[in-house]
């Protein structure tokens, strides 16, 4: 892992899974007559994403691959922050703790650690994502396809259950009509969402089944307890290993200054500006300054949708670092782990609000991972 020995304690917590938890995740494989779709909720650092990572283990005992929907764009499982994200996994975790990033069949650039700056843009994406996986996964019984099998779906969700948080899972929940709903509960009621079918406001499109379970960390008193995560450190971590993959692993760079000397002195690819647009998610930029805005900054790199489908989402093949920008010969310098030839599909950047780690930015003696417009005319076109 990358500056493993600079993170934070809590970056490495050891999994403690409960008797409880264990008996359930059996309980879910074993009961359904046909793959389960789960939906798993919860408040805040209950324990969602390690029961959904235990939970994925143990479906895949019994199915060849199993659905797991990220819509936790603060603390995703297998992305790195502000992507929601399909992933169809065929292989069991090795370890519960820190799951390593892994390539998804569909993933879309939020562009920030929270919906709530626009709950409408993150419903869309989350319900075009568990489309796709109905469409291509779950109803996919075709006479000429026998290869197709239908597989489970987890989804897991993020932690904001008050307020417009709590409004969009149930708009979430409505939507995708689970078969199976998990509710972790911590002892302190009222971080807790209500009891029962809470989202319901008719007749349920098909039956689903409820299971409580307590959160895995109690006290003295056996009561369930919030785990204590420092949510910065871990999406840095996560950013950091995303940019790691830059380089071959015999690399062996195993601390934070030693990635930022590394991002520093990689030659970044060049991107005309005429063969790409920018899209600001979040905030509106004067046109003349839209170019300028990019540098220093993390970028989604994405395909242009089908402008006939509504919601228009486009899909994002990965992340970049914007180096630099020289507007006069217009070019833009990124540094990506997105292969070339996916790196070629991409005509459209996204800019949120997911930020360039610290920690690679103010490292003595090294030069940030972006260049000043000076800098750029010193490379030479060997160099690129």
């Amino acid at each position: 892992m990358v500056g493993a020995s600079e993170s934070s304690p809590h970056l490495h917590r050891e999994a403690n899974i409960p008797p409880w938890w264990a008996e359930a995740a059996d309980d879910i494989a074993r009961a359904a007559s046909q793959p389960p779709v789960v939906f798993i909720c919860g408040p805040k650092n209950s324990g969602k994403s390690t029961f959904s990572r235990f939970l994925l283990s143990t479906l895949l005992r019994r199915y060849k691959r199993v659905g797991y929907l990220d819509t936790d764009v603060g603390q995703p499982e297998f992305s790195p922050p502000g992507c929601l994200s399909l992933h169809m996994v065929d292989e069991i975790i090795p370890g519960l703790t820190n799951p390593r990033l892994r390539t998804p069949e569909r993933c879309f650039f939020f562009g920030d650690i929270s919906s709530k700056r626009d709950p409408e843009a993150y419903l869309n994406c989350t319900f075009n994502l568990y489309d796709h996986f109905i469409e291509g996964h779950y109803l996919c019984n075709e006479p000429d396809s026998p290869e197709k099998t239908t597989s489970p779906l987890i989804i897991n969700t993020p932690g904001w259950v008050k307020g417009t948080g709590y409004d969009i899972l149930v708009e979430m929940l409505r939507y995708m009509s689970p078969t199976l709903v998990v509710q972790i509960r911590i002892s302190i009621e009222n971080k807790n969402l209500p009891t029962g079918m809470f989202w319901v406001n008719g007749e349920e499109k098909r039956p689903v089944d409820l299971i409580d379970i307590s959160s895995a960390h109690q006290d003295s008193l056996n009561r369930s307890l919030l785990i204590q995560k420092d949510a910065r450190g871990m999406r840095d971590q996560r950013l950091l290993e995303y940019f790691k993959q830059c380089f071959p692993n015999d690399m062996n760079i195993t601390k934070n200054k030693e990635l930022a000397y590394a991002l520093a002195s990689l030659p970044p690819y060049v991107i005309p500006l005429s063969k790409v647009k920018v899209m600001h998610l979040h905030c509106q930029v004067p046109r003349s300054e839209i170019w300028h805005s990019l540098n220093a900054t993390i970028v989604g790199l994405a395909v242009s949708s089908d402008e006939s489908m509504r919601p228009s989402i486009p899909c994002c093949v990965g992340l970049g670092i914007v180096r630099g920008i020289d507007v006069n010969k217009g070019l833009l310098y990124v540094i990506t782990p997105v292969p070339c030839c996916s790196l070629q599909t991409v005509d459209l950047l996204l800019q949120g609000f997911i930020e360039i780690p610290t920690s690679i930015l103010q490292v003595r003696g090294c030069i940030s991972p972006y260049m000043s417009t000076n800098v750029l005319h010193k490379i030479s076109d060997k160099d690129l």
